[in-house]
């Protein structure tokens, strides 16, 4: 998975959106201290920044070190560039001893692992019985225009589709409602894990929205077959449907699905 954000790693940092705070707000008011949080697949660490501001320390993981190259630096969170699976020695080593982290989380990313095994790690690190995973996914961003959305429906869809990795991809598609996630729910009065949901906002210009696009895992894959799905055709019709002026800022919302869990005692 990681080689798909490499040569975009830039853009990538650049042009993904952020999460809302009141998912980060969720999230903590469910694990009972606040000393250490795992951020897994953190990419350009767009995650580890809001969890650094309610954590003591945060140790950031990702399997590409292109990507933490761009990471915002703070003074509580440790980047670490990891394999894709490790041994039980290499998680102690490079992320924390057996049952000493308060939380786990995964920015849209927990679709590309090799779940079993990411979940036996979970398990170990995490304490018991209170210790959290908390998992998200965020849909295709909509900007109340409908000649926009459709042009990116038609993007993600039709033109890039048969480029998505449909295997892992379908699970977003679901809004995670049917991924693996075997832990116990939050809350006693609560009956499942999720998907709870949140709404992302955020202002972007033209610009903006299209570095979103191209930091895509279909864009980049096509791009490396020799396609260009953003060409200066396309470009135009989405200049033409932005409205006004290509640099006015807009309104831009996506909603994010949340799955959340706690270890239990076993």
């Amino acid at each position: 998975m990681a080689e798909l954000f490499v040569k975009q790693a830039q853009q990538y940092a650049d042009a993904r959106p952020s999460y809302p705070p009141q998912l980060f707000h969720f999230i903590a008011s469910k694990t009972p201290s606040h000393n250490l949080a795992w951020d897994v697949g953190t990419g350009s660490g767009q995650a580890a920044k809001s969890l650094a501001a309610i954590y003591k320390n945060v140790i950031a993981t990702d399997a590409s070190e292109k990507q933490l190259e761009f990471a915002t630096k703070l003074p509580n969170i440790k980047y670490q560039h990891t394999p894709s699976t490790m041994s039980t020695t290499e998680l102690e080593q490079k992320v924390a001893p057996q049952g000493t982290v308060d939380l786990v989380t995964i920015a849209q990313a927990m679709h590309w692992f090799d779940l079993p095994t990411f979940y036996k790690q979970v398990k170990w690190v995490l304490k018991k019985p209170h210790g959290v995973i908390a998992a998200w996914c965020y849909s295709l961003p909509r900007v109340n225009n409908d000649a926009v959305d459709k042009l990116l429906d038609q993007l993600y869809e039709d033109d890039l589709g048969q480029y998505w990795n449909r295997a892992v991809r379908k699970f977003v598609d679901d809004d995670y409602k049917n991924i693996d996630f075997p832990f116990q729910p939050v809350d006693d009065g609560v009956d499942h894990t999720g998907p709870f949901e949140f709404e992302s906002e955020f202002v972007w210009n033209l610009d903006h929205y299209l570095g979103y696009i191209r930091s895509w895992s279909a864009y980049q894959t096509a791009k490396d077959k020799g396609l260009e799905f953003l060409g200066e055709d396309v470009v135009e019709k989405f200049k033409g449907s932005w409205g006004g002026d290509e640099d006015e800022r807009k309104v831009v919302k996506s909603r994010v699905y949340l799955k959340i869990g706690r270890v239990g005692d076993k």
